[in-house]
């Protein structure tokens, strides 16, 4: 079976799978012309809230999707890239969409998940994502690469800007991991630094000193750690796919898979449940005191 042209005029994407990002590309993608899937067979509530509230069509079962999407996005946990490909791969039957993996993964991670998908006869694009889940148009960029990159650029994603970084897979995923080594890598930083002046009493000093250099705002340093919190747990993985790309690159590995135990502690002491659930004037020292630990104890709530 061959896949509608993906250059069509009004190309059916399928979305694995419905999270805060995915579902918001979906959206963006509907919003400019196309008919978005998503397949809802064992999803979370969460997920099934999402894409409602995205309006995006439930296929149902990930093979029905297949069956019908021109281009196929994987938006999932880092840790769950290569599950998902296998997944997508053991699926597919006959049918041949164009896969694009946007997931936070290292350029070793993105060669395995090509090679996973070539076996069932798929082609890869690979991507990365840079911002957050697009609501508003502006905010979030799409880096690509591969020989069919261009297809994937090509896709109406209203408000989304794309970015083809060359034709080699791997590409885009080495973006990724240099950016994300800063912007997670500092807001890991900032909570164990806080964390750590919270146990000593000094937040304040703390806090003032660093916004008086411009590296935070006070008034929403507490909805940052908090949303930093509820998706720790996605954040571990994405740290060690970091430490593999360092090692790869002849560097250390040592810092982000400390960063990745940073990241674990935080998602055991996850303030919320998911990020939505954190207000932006969220209390910074009521989200110290949730992350509190001294002496090996949960601590008292120190202001």
């Amino acid at each position: 079976m061959t896949a509608p042209t993906v250059g069509a005029t009004h190309p059916v994407v399928g979305i694995v799978s419905p999270g805060a990002m995915g579902s918001a590309l979906g959206a963006r993608l509907r919003d400019g012309g196309s008919r978005v899937l998503v397949a809802l067979d064992g999803r979370s509530e969460r997920s099934r809230r999402l894409a409602a509230e995205f309006t995006l069509d439930d296929a149902g079962s990930l093979s029905a999707l297949l069956r019908e999407a021109t281009v196929v996005l994987s938006v999932v946990p880092p840790g769950s890239a290569l599950e998902v490909a296998s997944a997508i791969a053991a699926n597919a039957g006959t049918a041949r969409p164009l896969v694009a993996d946007l997931n936070a993964v290292a350029p070793a991670t993105a060669a395995r998940v090509a090679a996973t998908l070539r076996g069932a006869g798929l082609d890869l694009v690979d991507g990365s994502i840079s911002g957050p889940p697009p609501r508003e148009a502006g905010t979030t960029r799409v880096y690509l690469s591969g020989p069919r990159a261009a297809d994937v650029a090509a896709l109406p994603m209203e408000g989304v800007e794309r970015v083809v970084v060359g034709r080699e897979i791997g590409d885009a995923s080495a973006v990724k991991m240099c950016t994300a080594s800063v912007y997670k890598g500092r807001v890991a930083l900032l909570a164990q630094a806080l964390r750590t002046a919270h146990a000593h009493g000094v937040v304040e000093h703390v806090l003032n000193d660093l916004a008086e250099s411009g590296l935070v705002d006070p008034g929403r340093t507490g909805a940052t750690l908090a949303r930093a919190s509820t998706k720790a747990w996605r954040y571990v993985p994405e740290m060690e796919e970091i430490a593999a790309t360092q090692a790869d690159a002849g560097l250390t590995p040592e810092l982000f898979r400390a960063l990745a135990t940073v990241y674990a502690d935080l998602a055991d002491r996850a303030v919320a449940d998911a990020p939505e659930d954190v207000g932006d004037d969220t209390p910074l020292a009521s989200v110290l005191g949730r992350l509190a630990v001294r002496d090996g104890r949960e601590a008292d709530a120190r202001t």
